[in-house]
Parts: C-alpha cells; structure tokens; sequence
C-alpha cells in the first residue's frame, strides 16, 4: 500500500503511463504506414495522368504500356480481375455458405471441432502454393476434360482462388449464423416447422447481414490476390469473354512491374502506381461497404 501510494502521489501511474505511450506508438506507426502508401500512390498516379488523360486510362481498351506503340487503357486488366473473381465466388459462395449452415445447424460438437480446422487450414496454405497447385494439378485435369484449354487461363485462376476464399467465407459466414439467438429457433420448432424450414426461413435470413459481409469480405480479398493468379491465369492483357484463354489481373500486371525490368521514373514505370491506385480504391469501396454491413448486423444483436 506505501508503494502503490508513493507511485500515485503526484497523480501518476508510470505503468499504465508506459503502457498507453506504447500502445500509441503503435497506432501512430500504423497511421504514418497508411499515410505514406497514400502519399506514395497518390504523388506518383498524378504524374502518370499529366501524361496519359483519366477518360484513356478509365475507358481504352488495349494495354500495351512496356511496348512501342503505347496505349494505357486499363480495361483488360478491370475485366481479368473481373472474371477470375466472379469465377471465384461463383465457386466459393455456394460450398461456404454450405459449409456453414452444416458446421452451425447440422454437425455434431465432434464433427464441428474436426472438419472446422481442417477447413479453416486451407487459409494458412501459402498463395504461391495454390499457384503451383493450379499449374500441376488443375490445368492438366482441366485439359483432359477441355482439349482447347490453354496452359494459362482465367478458369484455373478462378478455380484456385475461389479455394483459397472458401474457408473465409466459410468460417465468417459459421459465425453469423451461430449467433443468432436459439430463441428464433425454438419459436419456429414450436409452430411445427422442420429443421430445414428453420435453417432456410429463419435462421440464414436472420443472419444475413453477416454472411453478406464475408462474402464481400472474401471477394475483396479475391481481387488483391497476386501470385495465384500470376501462375495460374498468364499476362496477356485482353478483353476475351473466355475463360479458356490466358487474361491478366490487375495484381498480375503489378508483380511484372515489379521484377525490375522496367526503369524508374517513366511512363510505364508510374502506370504500376496508377493501377495500385485503382486496385486500391476498390478493395477500399468493398470494406467499406463490408464494414457498414457488419455495423448494422452487431447492432441487432447488441
């Protein structure tokens, strides 16, 4: 008691005092992160466009930016990265939510504590590996069933990446759905309805706010995957609507930049900054859009 009176003597507690600098040493770094990558991406798009005009970068259809004749329309890699994520959650959304509804409505307390880790496992793999894994595993059994198919295409890309989405949706979309209170079940078994009745008409649109977030969750993550869809989907900036045919993303194109070939300070060089901007904008718009969803789902169940 002499001692802890001592230390709060002249208003001061030097421990927790010590703890909060550190804990706003912290915060301050991460802020100083973000303002910097903004700053960088910011400086260096502004000068991308006091040569290239936003109407050509937004609506051009041809990518060409490291060869002679240059054009800067970034359309190519907008659908790339459109079609390897709609592929991914076409094939993601359906199993996740599946996944889910069994893991928190159907599963046995074994069953749950086994395959959910098992499952959420998948997230930990590395994403070169799935790269790999599409180029090894994937394509060649694509091509078996699909002659034509070539070595690089957006269908082995999507496949890989909606893997690699799945357990997130799976495990987000389990969490929204366990936290509907049992009370809503309990009322709709007490009307006479079935488990499926109560799965499909009280629980999952009671819960939908929070599965609609983790799926915007995932597919925003699908879209900032780089190296998958590097290995598995090609580089070949084009706007074909098939996905048999090498196409290239937005974080494909990022990485090819990247490995140093290009010189600093050109043209060409600032276009990485510039579609880093646009990639950031909307994975920026989708959190947000993610993170309101979220806000109004804890507040019901505040």
């Amino acid at each position: 008691m002499a001692i802890r009176s001592s230390i709060r003597k002249g208003g001061v507690r030097w421990g927790e005092f010590s703890i909060e600098v550190g804990l706003a040493c912290c915060t301050l770094i991460s802020v100083i992160t973000t303002a910097a990558i903004i700053f960088v991406l910011v400086k260096e798009t502004l000068g991308f466009f006091s040569h290239v005009t936003p109407a050509e970068f937004l609506f051009g259809t041809r990518w060409v930016p490291l060869l002679k004749p240059s054009s800067f329309g970034v359309l190519p890699l907008l659908w790339g990265t459109l079609i390897v994520t709609v592929g991914a959650a076409i094939i993601a959304i359906p199993i996740g939510l599946a996944s889910a509804v069994y893991l928190s409505e159907y599963a046995s307390a074994k069953v749950r504590s086994t395959v959910k880790p098992v499952l959420e496992l998948l997230a930990g793999i590395p994403t070169v590996v799935y790269g790999y894994f599409a180029l090894t595993f994937v394509t060649p059994v694509l091509k078996t069933v699909i002659p034509q198919i070539q070595v690089f295409n957006a269908l082995s890309g999507a496949i890989v990446v909606g893997l690699m989405i799945l357990p997130m949706i799976a495990s987000l979309s389990d969490n929204a759905l366990r936290a509907v209170p049992d009370t809503l079940r309990q009322g709709a078994y007490a009307v006479g309805a079935t488990s499926y009745e109560v799965t499909t008409q009280v629980v999952v649109p009671t819960a939908l706010s929070g599965i609609m977030a983790s799926f915007l969750l995932a597919i925003s993550r699908a879209i900032g995957e780089t190296m998958a869809v590097t290995l598995a989907a090609g580089a070949t900036p084009n706007l074909s609507m098939s996905m048999l045919e090498s196409i290239q993303t937005m974080t494909a194109y990022i990485v090819q930049v990247s490995l140093g070939d290009t010189p600093a300070g050109g043209v060409a060089y600032q276009t990485l900054f510039a579609v880093a901007a646009l990639l950031f904008l909307i994975t920026l718009l989708l959190n947000i859009i993610s993170q309101w969803i979220l806000r109004r789902y804890r507040e019901v169940y505040d």
